[in-house]
């Protein structure tokens, strides 16, 4: 790989917060990481400019942006933000020699490989298979999936839109609330109940069901109110989300055999901290019938280092475009 490369910058783009870092030298260290919310701008190009005046850099050589959305072509719509542009238009705008643009939740598979043991945290038992597959799903503004499976030269990340999927209940309750959510959506993806709006959703929806009187809560504040016992209802609804959530993990460790370990991403697991190792959700992950004993056996990892986890995955893209 050569120096001309550098210096790079690196962004991750979800569907609230945008966070850049820098990059001088191969192997070298993320540098002048900083976050800023997406709404405060009117275009990517804004938040750029942004940053690099702040940081008193000039325009990088290359850069790479793993942004919430699928990328089919040249021009970029994000699904969770009024964020759209070109590819060749922002890279002209850049000045820089290369302009990468991957899902988030690649950037995220990319960068499992090289995070370090106190990045990542085991919730449940199974041990993972050394060179096996490797599943990725993250709730926040939206849902991520993503996977890394094992190819001849290196891993070959996995750009899908997998948190559109359609999503099943397990139980009377939860067939219940996403009745309540089909009527109000028509397809029930999961992201619909596994990100920050979906929690959102959950706790309205279960309201409906149980005949009880919702607040007006965001999703933090229901996490908040779950977390510190003061809302029963949040407390279910959470409760209800982590569930869900193990039969969607479950689902993308049979689909890509990823013995090698699902590991949970995105900004609002992390956050639950041991009330998420409580949950159903590790039931939930291995009760899939006669394939129980296989998911038993397939580990599971919390990412705690998700805020630089993705920068690390844009620059390992970088790297691995020569």
């Amino acid at each position: 790989m050569s120096d001309s490369t550098f210096p790079r910058l690196l962004a991750d783009v979800g569907g609230t917060n945008v966070r850049f870092a820098s990059q001088f030298m191969a192997g070298g260290p993320l540098a002048g990481v900083a976050s800023y919310r997406c709404a405060d701008f009117a275009t990517l190009w804004d938040a750029i400019q942004h940053h690099l005046n702040e940081r008193g850099e000039g325009r990088p050589r290359s850069c790479a942006i793993g942004i919430a959305t699928a990328i089919t072509g040249d021009q970029v719509q994000m699904t969770n933000h009024h964020w759209s542009f070109s590819i060749e238009a922002l890279q002209r705008e850049l000045g820089a020699e290369r302009l990468l643009v991957l899902n988030d939740f690649t950037a995220l598979a990319l960068s499992l490989p090289a995070l370090g043991p106190s990045a990542c945290r085991q919730v449940g038992g199974g041990a993972a298979v050394g060179g096996a597959p490797l599943g990725l799903v993250g709730p926040g503004t939206g849902l991520g999936v993503s996977g890394l499976l094992p190819g001849a030269g290196g891993e070959v990340p996995i750009g899908g839109e997998g948190g559109h999927v359609t999503l099943c209940s397990s139980d009377a309750e939860e067939d219940a609330v996403l009745k309540v959510l089909q009527r109000r959506f028509g397809h029930v993806s999961a992201e619909r109940a596994l990100s920050g709006p979906g929690l959102e959703n959950l706790y309205q929806a279960l309201a409906e069901v149980r005949g009880a009187q919702a607040e007006a809560l965001d999703a933090s504040a229901i996490s908040a109110a779950a977390l510190d016992g003061s809302d029963p209802l949040a407390e279910a609804a959470l409760a209800q989300f982590c569930s869900l959530l193990g039969n969607v993990a479950g689902n993308v460790a049979l689909t890509l055999g990823a013995r090698g370990g699902v590991y949970i991403g995105g900004g609002i697991v992390p956050r639950l901290g041991d009330w998420f190792d409580r949950s159903r959700f590790r039931e939930r992950f291995e009760s899939k019938g006669r394939f129980s004993g296989y998911l038993r056996a397939i580990p599971t990892y919390v990412v705690q280092a998700g805020d630089q986890a993705a920068l690390l995955g844009a620059a390992r893209a970088l790297d691995r475009a020569g």
